[in-house]
């Protein structure tokens, strides 16, 4: 899974990308500091079944700590996005080509409005427009690659007889479309199973709410720290009609946090709400510290970074975390390794589909599956929970 972190230039993207993920990045208050796409590992974080079962795990594929569970994703920071992108505008073609394969988005914006359309700096921008803008622009991007040949495609597949949600879904497999995306959108949107009467606003309906479906987006609204309480209730308010989380965030107060804690002077967690001083600071050390403790934390509960990681993993993608076992009853692996391994799985999966997650032929030979909390068996009509511990049973092979 990838999340790729977008926006204008100039709004602490790179800043937020860094924070996420601690990946040195060039950070500069000026247009298109991002040309190559960097790539990094951040962790969406959950509270560990090992909280409340009294265990110690031995974590595999994941880390651990406090209690919590920190799983790994993939996030990419993508060069500024500027009106007029999906023409070229900017570094518009190379921005859209690095979020081809990305599973959901975060928009970082300048909450403060103190950054124009352009990435420059300014008196007052209304954020309200870059989340307009932004949608668009990816809209565009998908509508210019299928509009592009349809009036033949659209001949093709009546004259053929062909199934047009995979027809469609063949069409758009290069930015990470599923058949399963193109009939949800279909369904949504209710258009004709004859796509040569499709109007060029029934195709960018279409493709609007694919986008929803596909590539889905969460605000994170930056530098909330220099915007006034009424900003941040505005932007919640605006984003909230227009179907988007909104979280305020300070990406420099979480990097300097993050940095801080590597260095060994704080305790911190991402996503926490106060950190502890370790060992002795300098002077501007400790006003730096201070000031994002009553700026950021105390204000907004946290700084909001970890907030938007998780909220775009368990809410946007709705994922969920399961840990597979082979002893139900010690909750370890073979080897005695406690809770090894966690998978993120869709709302809504079934154990057959963990399995498969697992290893495919351990998905083709499932039977059942044994849940370790309750110790009861189940089939795989059920629906896996947050934090499930299951046994997978198959057929020798």
């Amino acid at each position: 899974m990838e999340i790729g972190v977008v926006g204008k230039p100039n709004v602490g993207k790179s800043t937020f990308f860094s924070a996420a993920t601690l990946v040195d990045v060039q950070i500069a208050n000026y247009p298109f500091t991002t040309i190559e796409a960097n790539v990094g590992v951040s962790y969406v974080v959950a509270e560990h079944p090992c909280k409340e079962l009294g265990c110690v795990p031995n974590p595999q594929n994941y880390e651990y700590r406090d209690g919590l569970a920190l799983i790994p994703i993939k996030m990419i920071d993508v060069a500024g996005l500027v009106p007029g992108a999906h023409e070229g505008k900017g570094l518009g073609n190379k921005f859209l080509d690095d979020l081809r394969m990305a599973s959901a988005l975060i928009h970082v914006i300048d909450a403060s409005g103190k950054t124009d359309a352009e990435g420059q700096p300014t008196d007052y921008h209304d954020p309200v427009e870059d989340i307009e803008f932004l949608e668009k622009e990816i809209n565009y991007w998908i509508y210019g690659i299928l509009k592009k040949n349809w009036d033949k495609f659209a001949k093709r597949v009546k004259l053929q007889h062909l199934n047009l949600a995979r027809a469609i879904a063949e069409q758009l497999t290069g930015i990470g479309v599923s058949e399963e995306d193109v009939l949800e959108a279909l369904h949504k949107t209710n258009l004709s199973n004859d796509p040569t009467k499709w109007s060029d606003e029934d195709l960018y309906n279409f493709v609007s709410e694919l986008r929803r479906i596909n590539k889905p987006i969460i605000i994170a609204a930056n530098k909330a720290d220099m915007a006034s309480d009424e900003q941040i209730k505005r932007l919640i308010e605006e984003g909230k009609k227009r179907g988007y989380i909104v979280v305020p965030t300070s990406a420099v107060a979480e990097l300097t946090l993050r940095k801080a804690a590597k260095a060994g002077y704080i305790d911190y967690l991402p996503g926490q709400s106060d950190f502890k001083i370790l060992k002795p600071l300098s002077p501007k050390q400790q006003k730096a510290l201070e000031l994002i403790k009553e700026k950021v934390l105390e204000r907004f509960g946290s700084t909001g970074v970890q907030e938007v990681i998780n909220k775009a993993v368990f809410e946007l993608l709705q994922l969920i975390p399961v840990y597979p076992v082979e002893d139900e009853n010690k909750m370890t692996d073979s080897f005695g390794n406690v809770l090894p391994h966690v998978f993120l799985m869709k709302k809504g999966s079934t154990p057959r589909d963990l399995a498969f997650k697992v290893h495919t032929d351990l998905g083709k030979t499932f039977l059942y599956a044994i849940n370790a909390r309750t110790h009861r068996r189940v089939g795989e009509d059920y629906e896996l929970q947050f934090n499930d511990i299951m046994k997978i049973v198959a057929t020798a092979r």
